[in-house]
């Protein structure tokens, strides 16, 4: 089963995250990588190489993720597995995240 998302910075396409066979997979998309003006998204996934493979979601993603009783709530309003967390990444970072990046 795969799920991807596209990850943007300040609503400009930085590169894409999916889960397929077990791994996490996050790539800077080309345009953005090359660009020695754009930053890394997070420290934790810098630009000195273009993907990132994990079998766990990577911590800067996870912590754009609601706690507690908020994500015990936006779970059951959309039906998703508490455990699902790059479901509700997906789910909830387009519109629901404070900051430049955002996950679509």
């Amino acid at each position: 089963m795969s799920k991807e998302g596209i990850v943007y910075v300040n609503n400009e396409v930085a590169g894409n995250i999916n889960y397929q066979d077990g791994f996490y997979i996050f790539k800077y998309n080309d345009a953005y990588f090359n660009n020695s003006q754009k930053k890394a998204i997070s420290v934790t996934l810098p630009k000195t190489q273009q993907e990132y493979k994990s079998k766990t979601l990577f911590p800067f993603f996870f912590n754009m993720l609601s706690e507690g009783v908020n994500r015990k709530l936006q779970c059951r309003h959309l039906q998703i597995d508490e455990n699902d967390y790059f479901g509700l990444l997906l789910a909830t970072s387009g519109t629901e995240t404070i900051g430049a990046v955002s996950v679509i």
